[in-house]
């Protein structure tokens, strides 16, 4: 298997002895200089932050060094460096940036949190604002939150046909909780908001419990969670089921308390909405028995499961096709039962970041249906389970199956799921060792 390989690269350099270079880009592609001593800084805050948004950018860095900031910025997953402010501009951009987030410019000590509402009247994104203290001064993150995904609805979301129709199963029933899971960041607001706006009709009552609110809905009662006068999660939600909901959106799982009320919401007549912090939809449900709920009332109660993780999406104006690899053969064989010869790679171009520009969601979806939620009340092990609900007699599918459905039609690279999602030790041996020997033989 590993000779193949070599032999691939080595065919490759006699047919083309000069091959479409791959343009990765360097931090310095991203680099800009400010006038710091002839702008004021208001416009210099207001500059870098509409350039981010502008370059597609998810979050903000100020990270302090001893000469002063360093300014990065995330696209598309990877930081890049963006700029450098000058030791006797630190404390002024920093107190802007509090200012313009309502944080209390008099406390340095502490983490703070905040939000920047209307930078200017044409920016429709919502800004959050961390603050904590470190030993060379205050990091600040802005996290850039675009919610014109969920405006779109769930059909836009990157949902297989499969897995879309799985969806809609879980929305159209009267009753139950369906949970939202995965890192953060990936995707899973977007995701609960696109299924409420599709909930949002006139003859339900919808309210939310939020820490904090991240988008406002016309037709649905938004909560914010607030810890200093005691309106907590557990708080809000006994009141909410006095408010005669049909359906309740819970932001996230985070304690025992939480999800107890939220499956006994679920199964006392109310359809539930909610995320959790978990890798797939098996460790969600080894999480909520971790946390003291019955296996019965999960039984009951969970109508499904959808899990999701962030993959780049391939460049469509440089992306180009290879043959597959042996390894890449076995991995379509094993999982998807097919023979593929031929699937895209990242190439780069002055389009895109390195091959790839924007992301899209990998998602795993677990619908239960009768014969899974007995499976779970019989306490079968985790790995019969999983045979028992991801298999070909069900629609349900992994993460890794729809990873390699979006790579067959060309969404993203094989390269890059093997990044972000889990596959078989025996066959990951295999890869390195022919990444190794790719990497010897590169033209």
């Amino acid at each position: 298997m590993e000779n193949v390989g070599i032999n691939e690269v080595l065919n490759q350099k006699s047919a083309n002895q000069n091959p479409t270079p791959i343009n990765t880009p360097s931090s310095s592609d991203y680099l800009k200089e400010f006038d710091y001593e002839g702008t004021p800084i208001v416009d210099i805050v207001n500059n870098m932050i509409l350039d981010a948004i502008k370059k597609g950018a998810s979050d903000i860095h100020f990270d302090p060094f001893e000469e002063g900031i360093k300014v990065r910025i995330r696209i598309d997953g990877d930081l890049h460096d963006y700029a450098t402010v000058p030791l006797e501009m630190k404390k002024n951009l920093i107190t802007r940036i509090k200012i313009i987030s309502n944080m209390n410019i008099t406390e340095s000590r502490l983490p703070q949190d905040g939000a920047i509402k209307n930078l200017t009247n044409d920016l429709d994104v919502d800004l959050r604002v961390s603050c904590l203290p470190t030993n060379l001064g205050e990091k600040l993150v802005i996290r850039i939150l675009d919610y014109s995904m969920s405006k779109g609805g769930i059909e836009t979301l990157g949902f297989t046909k499969n897995n879309l129709d799985l969806v809609n199963k879980m929305l159209n029933m009267p009753n139950g909780i369906i949970l939202v899971t995965g890192a953060t960041g990936s995707g899973k607001s977007t995701t609960v908001y696109a299924m409420l706006q599709k909930l949002n009709t006139e003859n339900r009552n919808i309210v939310t419990v939020e820490d904090p609110i991240e988008m406002n809905i016309d037709g649905i009662n938004q909560v914010s969670v607030n810890h200093d006068i005691g309106m907590t999660f557990q708080n809000a939600l006994r009141s909410i089921l006095r408010q005669d909901p049909d359906v309740i959106m819970i932001g996230e799982i985070r304690d025992t308390e939480t999800a107890k009320i939220s499956i006994r919401s679920a199964i006392t007549g109310h359809l539930v909405l909610s995320t959790l912090h978990t890798n797939d939809s098996l460790n969600t449900i080894e999480r909520l028995l971790d946390m003291g709920v019955e296996r019965y009332l999960l039984s009951s109660a969970i109508n499904g499961i959808i899990s999701q993780r962030l993959s780049r999406k391939l460049c469509n104006h440089c992306k180009r096709k290879r043959n597959t690899t042996p390894f890449e053969k076995e991995v379509f064989k094993r999982v998807l039962k097919l023979d593929i010869n031929e699937i895209f790679e990242s190439v780069g171009c002055d389009k895109c970041n390195g091959g790839y520009s924007g992301r899209l969601p990998i998602h795993e979806v677990l619908y239960l249906d009768q014969i899974a939620k007995d499976a779970l009340i019989n306490e079968l092990p985790k790995e019969e389970l999983r045979k028992k609900v991801f298999n070909e007699h069900t629609q349900n599918s992994t993460m890794l199956e729809d990873a390699l459905k979006k790579v067959l039609t060309g969404e993203t690279s094989f390269d890059e799921i093997v990044r972000i999602i889990e596959i078989d030790e025996d066959l990951l041996k295999t890869y390195d060792t022919e990444k190794k020997e790719l990497e010897t033989f590169k033209i």
